[in-house]
């Protein structure tokens, strides 16, 4: 696969779902999955994780905040609780651990600190030692994407070789944008999916369209040169958007991709999001649960 290496953030302090996320992380939040025999709950960054093992990816950099340890723990493997779930007869419970560890065990996974929560752009750059002069892909680890073969990760990564592009992001048509990046884009020959972006807006208050950018991207590396030159904002933070605006106006080749009708964003960024995510991943779990009971 041209694109090899995978970048999955987790150092927000997760402040609109507080008191839950004071000691777990956001991304630690469970959705509920169908693993081929039961219905079950997985922590979304888990979700994200093996979403991109599926499509190929063996190297991972997670980048972390302070007091996220939680996160590290949960990716390394723990004999003890396998033996402890056999010995009690939870056999399934066990073997599903088991597939997870070895998913882990296959990859290269490297954890990074971000010392301070200076925003999505500065988490990204934390990332660039591991990195070097490779593409990589980018994703927010507090959102899911449910899709048949992890079809919108595939698509994705073609579009960005196809066209050559610098960077190459989702997007998904949204009633009300303006909590979200929002993208204005022209058709690329004749592909309905598929917009050459003109423009990048974050959080706008009078959205210039209803594209909302869904926070999964592949870049060149030279992404982090326009990091490094962005200023912050009044928060102190350096946004990632601020850097695809400027990439823009500077001629570079910027993409994004429409999620298609049948594919589910699920987001845990917020109360309300979580809790549509939860309906959204059971009404899903179920659907798939069904499907197999009636081949069964």
């Amino acid at each position: 696969m041209y694109v090899r290496k995978a970048v999955i953030t987790a150092a927000g302090l997760g402040t609109r779902l507080l008191p839950v996320t004071k000691e777990m992380p956001k991304e630690m939040l469970p959705l509920f999955t169908f693993t081929g025999k039961n219905i079950g709950l997985k922590p979304v960054i888990q979700i994200v994780f093996e979403s991109l093992y599926e499509c190929g990816f063996r190297e991972f950099c997670f980048v972390v905040g302070r007091g996220k340890r939680i996160l590290e723990d949960h990716f390394t493997p723990d004999v003890v609780s396998i033996r402890l779930l056999e010995n009690r007869g939870l056999g399934n419970r066990a073997e599903s651990l088991k597939k997870f560890y070895e998913l882990v065990c296959n990859s290269k996974i490297l954890f990074v600190n971000q010392p301070e929560p200076k925003g999505f752009g500065h988490a990204a750059l934390c990332a660039e030692p591991f990195i070097g002069s490779e593409p990589f892909l980018l994703h927010a680890g507090d959102i899911a994407v449910l899709s048949e073969d992890n079809s919108h990760v595939t698509r994705l990564i073609s579009t960005y070789v196809r066209f050559n592009a610098d960077v190459a992001f989702l997007v998904e048509e949204v009633k009300d944008p303006r909590e979200y990046g929002v993208v204005v884009g022209e058709p690329v020959g004749g592909l309905e999916h598929v917009l050459k972006v003109v423009d990048i807006v974050e959080k706008p208050e009078k959205p210039p369209s209803n594209l909302a950018v869904v926070a999964i991207y592949v870049f060149k590396p030279i992404v982090f040169d326009y990091l490094r030159r962005v200023r912050p904002d009044e928060r102190g933070e350096v946004q990632l958007t601020a850097a695809i605006r400027l990439m823009i106006r500077e001629g570079r080749r910027v993409y994004a991709v429409k999620l298609a009708v049948n594919e589910v964003r699920l987001d845990v960024g917020n109360p309300v999001r979580y809790w549509e995510a939860l309906e959204l991943s059971y009404r899903r779990a179920i659907k798939m649960f069904s499907a197999r009971s009636c081949y069964a």
